[in-house]
C-alpha cells in the first residue's frame, strides 16, 4: 500500500527517486535534500562543458543555436545569451495554469535528472530548484504548449523563468511576479543562465511525467474504490458469489484478475443478503459477472504504467549529454515524450474502463428490468417521483466523454522546427487528458455508490434476502447514510451528489475499508 503521506524528507541523487517519494513532495510537502555526491558530479560535468566551449568545440546548445539553427555558430560571448533567450522565447504556453502539486513534481524531475551529473549545468540551478521546494516557491506554468518532444519546452520554460526572476509564481497562496516571489522567499535569483544551462532547464519530459505520475497515483485509488463500490453494487443487486472463488480466476492466471476477485470476496464476507441469494439464478451479467476480469486488467495496466514511470522519475532526458569518461558530447534524443505517451495513453484508456462498467452496473440498479426486483429507478413512490432515474444519464453523459478522451494523443504527430523535429509524442496531453477521463471516473463511482445505498435500502424493504451487509459493507454504508438520507420521495438530489463525490474524492473511503480489511489494496 502507498502511503507518501508518511514520507518528510527525501534525498535526490538522479537514481533512487520512488514513485511514493514523488508523491510526497509533489502532493504533500516532503522537504527535499541535495545529495553530496550528486553536487560533485555536476560540478565535473559543468567543467567539462566549460572546457568544451573554451576549446570552441562543435556541441548543440553549447556553441551552436537550438533546432535548426543547429547549424549556427554562437560567438563564445554570446553563449550566456543564448542559454537566457531559450528560456525567454520558450515560454509560450496558454490556458489554466498546472495545479501547484503537477509543478512541484516538474521541479523536482527536473532537479533529480539533472543531479545525474551528465548536463553540464551548474549544481546552483538544483540548489534553487530545491530551495523552491522547500519553501513552497511555485511557478506559474499554463497547461497547454508541449508537443512532448524535444522536451517540455514550453511549459519547463515558464518553470525556469522564475529562475532569472521573471514570469509568474504562487507565493504563501498569493500569485505574484517571478522577482517578487523569489524576494519574499528569500531566494537570490540568477542574472542570467549560462552556456548548457537553457537546454539543461527546458529539455525533457519532466512535465509530462510529473501530470501523469500524480494521475496514476488517484486512478490506482479508483481502482481500488472501484472494487469497494462494486461490492456495493453487488450485494444491492443480489449477485452470485460464486463467480468470484478463487479457482475460477487462478486456472486463468492474471494477476490482477486474481487480486479483485480476491478483494471482492474479503468486501462481502459474511454478508447476510449475497448468503442468501445464492442459487436464485445460474450466472449474472457481466458488469456483475466480470468485476474481477475488468477491474483486473486494469490493475494489471496500472502495474504496467508505474513500472515505465518509475523508470522515468530517475532518467535523463536533456540533449546532449556529455560523459566526463571520455569527454564526449553526444546528441541523441531522449528527451522524445513516447516512452511517457504510450502509457498515459493506455492511462487513459484504463481509468475510462473504470466508469464504463460502473454505469452499466447503475443501470442495472435503476432499471426493474435488469435490477432482479428492485423497484423503477429506486423509488417507492414511482409516477409523481423519477427517483434515480437521471442519475444514470449522467453517469453515462461522463461515461460517454471519456470514451471520445480514450482515443490516443501518442498516434498524432505535427512536425516542428522547419521539419528538424519531424515525430513528436504528444505525451503531456496523453498526460493532461488521463487527468480529466479520472476526474469524470471518480464522479461515475461516486453515482454508483450513491444508487447502491439507494438500492440496498429497497431491498432491505423487500427483506426476500434479508438485511445484513458484510462489515465493510455495513460501514460504507452507514458513512454515506450520515450525510444523505434515503430518498422516498423527489428533492433537490444535487447536494447529495455533491456530497458523495467529496467522499471518493478525500480518501476517506478506503480509509474506512483499510482500517476493517487491512490487507485490502
Amino acid at each position: 500500500m502507498l502511503q507518501p503521506k508518511k514520507i518528510e524528507h527525501v534525498v535526490i541523487d538522479g537514481h533512487s527517486l520512488t514513485f511514493e517519494q514523488f508523491i510526497a513532495v509533489a502532493r504533500f510537502g516532503a522537504k527535499v535534500e541535495l545529495s553530496p555526491e550528486a553536487k560533485k558530479k555536476m560540478e565535473r560535468s559543468r567543467a567539462l562543458a566549460e572546457k568544451i566551449a573554451a576549446e570552441k568545440r562543435v556541441a548543440y546548445g553549447i556553441t551552436t543555436g537550438f533546432g535548426d539553427f543547429a547549424t549556427v555558430a554562437v560567438p563564445d560571448e554570446m553563449s550566456a545569451q543564448l542559454s537566457t533567450n531559450l528560456i525567454l522565447s520558450h515560454c509560450t504556453g496558454t490556458g489554466d495554469p498546472y495545479l501547484e502539486e503537477e509543478v512541484r513534481g516538474m521541479m523536482l524531475l527536473r532537479a533529480n535528472a539533472l543531479c545525474v551529473g551528465v548536463s553540464g549545468v551548474r549544481p546552483v540551478l538544483v540548489e534553487m530548484l530545491v530551495e523552491m521546494l522547500n519553501k513552497h516557491v511555485t511557478p506559474v506554468v499554463p497547461q497547454k504548449g508541449s508537443l512532448g518532444a524535444s522536451g517540455d519546452l514550453a511549459p519547463l520554460s515558464h518553470m525556469g523563468l522564475v529562475l532569472l526572476g521573471r514570469g509568474e509564481a504562487v507565493y504563501q497562496g498569493e500569485k505574484l511576479t517571478g522577482a517578487e516571489a523569489m524576494k519574499r522567499a528569500g531566494i537570490p535569483t540568477l542574472t542570467t543562465l549560462v552556456s548548457k544551462e537553457g537546454l539543461g532547464v527546458t529539455n525533457g519530459t519532466c512535465a509530462m511525467t510529473s501530470v501523469g505520475a500524480l494521475h496514476l497515483y488517484d486512478t490506482i485509488q479508483a481502482a481500488q474504490l472501484a472494487d469497494v463500490i462494486s461490492s456495493m453494487t453487488l450485494t444491492a443487486l443480489a449477485g452470485q458469489l460464486d463467480a468470484f472463488e478463487e479457482r475460477v480466476h487462478t486456472v486463468r492466471g492474471h494477476s490482477g484478475q486474481i487480486h479483485v476477485a480476491r478483494n471482492i470476496r474479503m468486501l462481502t464476507t459474511n454478508c447476510e443478503i449475497l448468503q442468501r441469494c445464492k442459487g436464485a439464478r445460474v450466472q449474472d451479467a457481466y458488469a456483475l459477472r466480470c468485476i474481477p476480469q475488468v477491474h483486473g486488467a486494469v490493475r494489471d495496466a496500472l502495474e504496467y504504467i508505474l513500472s515505465k514511470v518509475e523508470i522515468e522519475l530517475n532518467a535523463v532526458t536533456d540533449n546532449p549529454l556529455l560523459f566526463n569518461e571520455d569527454e564526449a558530447v553526444i546528441s541523441g534524443g531522449n528527451f522524445h515524450g513516447e516512452p511517457m505517451a504510450l502509457p498515459f495513453d493506455f492511462l487513459g484508456i484504463a481509468c475510462s474502463e473504470l466508469a464504463g462498467i460502473s454505469e452499466r452496473r447503475t443501470e442495472r440498479m435503476v432499471n426493474a428490468a435488469l435490477s432482479n426486483g428492485l423497484t423503477r429507478f429506486l423509488t417507492t413512490e414511482g409516477g409523481v417521483n423519477s427517483g434515480f432515474m437521471i442519475v444514470q444519464y449522467t453517469a453515462a453523459s461522463m461515461t460517454s466523454e471519456n470514451k471520445v478522451l480514450a482515443h490516443p494523443a501518442c498516434v498524432d504527430s505535427i512536425p516542428s522546427s522547419a521539419n528538424q523535429e519531424d515525430f513528436v509524442s504528444m505525451g503531456t496531453t496523453a498526460a493532461r487528458k488521463a487527468g480529466t477521463i479520472l476526474q469524470n471516473t471518480l464522479s461515475v463511482l461516486a453515482y454508483e455508490l450513491l444508487t447502491a445505498c439507494q438500492a440496498i435500502d429497497i431491498r432491505r424493504m423487500q427483506n426476500e434476502f434479508g438485511k445484513g451487509l458484510s462489515n465493510v459493507g455495513e460501514a460504507i454504508y452507514s458513512h454515506v447514510r450520515e450525510k444523505v438520507e434515503f430518498m422516498a420521495v423527489d428533492r433537490e438530489i444535487w447536494p447529495d451528489i455533491r456530497q458523495v463525490e467529496a467522499m471518493v474524492r478525500s480518501g476517506e473511503l478506503l480509509e474506512i475499508v483499510h482500517n476493517i480489511v487491512p490487507e485490502f489494496e
